[in-house]
This record gives C-alpha cells, sequence and structure tokens, in this order.
C-alpha cells in the first residue's frame, strides 16, 4: 500500500474536479447499481495516470457536451478493496491501473485499459471518452 502522502495529491486532482471517491465493497456495488452512467477512473502511481490518464479524463468531463451521471474514483494500491470490487464489475477484463470505465445501468459499456493509455497523449485519451459519452450518456 501506498503511504497517504503520496497518494492524497493524487487522488485530490480528481476529487477538487467532481469525482466522488469508492471507498468501500458498498459503495462500489451502490454506485455501479445505479441507473444511469457511472464513469470510474481507477487512478495509480505511475507515470501515465499522472500525465495521461487524469489529465485526459478531467478534460474529456470539463469539454464534452453530454457527461456521465456520476464521476467517481478508487486509487489502485491504496483504496485496496474499493479497487478489487471495481474489478469485479469489469471482468472479463484483467486487473489494470490506471484504467477508466464507462457503466450504463450497471453494465460496462466503454473500458479504456492501462495499455491503451501508456504512450499516448491526455487529448486522445479525452477524445476517445468523450466519443464514449456521446454514445452513451
Amino acid at each position: 500500500m501506498y503511504p497517504a502522502e503520496l497518494v492524497l495529491p493524487m487522488k485530490a486532482e480528481l476529487t477538487d474536479h467532481g469525482f466522488e471517491e469508492l471507498l468501500t465493497v458498498e459503495k462500489v456495488d451502490q454506485t455501479l447499481k445505479e441507473s444511469g452512467t457511472t464513469l470510474v477512473m481507477i487512478n495509480s502511481v505511475c507515470g501515465c495516470s499522472a500525465g495521461s490518464a487524469r489529465p485526459g479524463v478531467l478534460m474529456a468531463v470539463s469539454h464534452s457536451e453530454k457527461k456521465p451521471d456520476r464521476l467517481t474514483t478508487a486509487f489502485a494500491g491504496f483504496d485496496t478493496e474499493a479497487v478489487k470490487q471495481v474489478r469485479q464489475h469489469l471482468l472479463p477484463y484483467p486487473p489494470s491501473s490506471p484504467a477508466i470505465a464507462l457503466f450504463k445501468d450497471g453494465k460496462l459499456v466503454h473500458f479504456i485499459e492501462r495499455h491503451m493509455i501508456e504512450g499516448r497523449p491526455a487529448q486522445m485519451i479525452a477524445s476517445n471518452l468523450e466519443a464514449a459519452f456521446n454514445e452513451y450518456c
């Protein structure tokens, strides 16, 4: 598990922009069951999270006309049980962090895995998400 002093500023990059933290198994299940759309960002300490994933997600939610009903996040290596539960909802995809998932009415409809984030600019991540928002939100 990562130390709080390392993780908290990275969490704040999202929570300061309206993302709600998923901190428990119960909160994950409750949130993902809700009708409408839910974006889940599995945050992490890696460079691709800092350079592409978090900035790309923030660009998408600030620039897109259509947006998910709920913006949520859980931090890999810190919010351990919550991330493990989110990953149950992402099966059959293998564990990935960072990762970005869009759920609609409790079903996974769009997923961006780490290998789709690494080496790509934030603008590409944002465009990918904006297209998903336009289709599902």
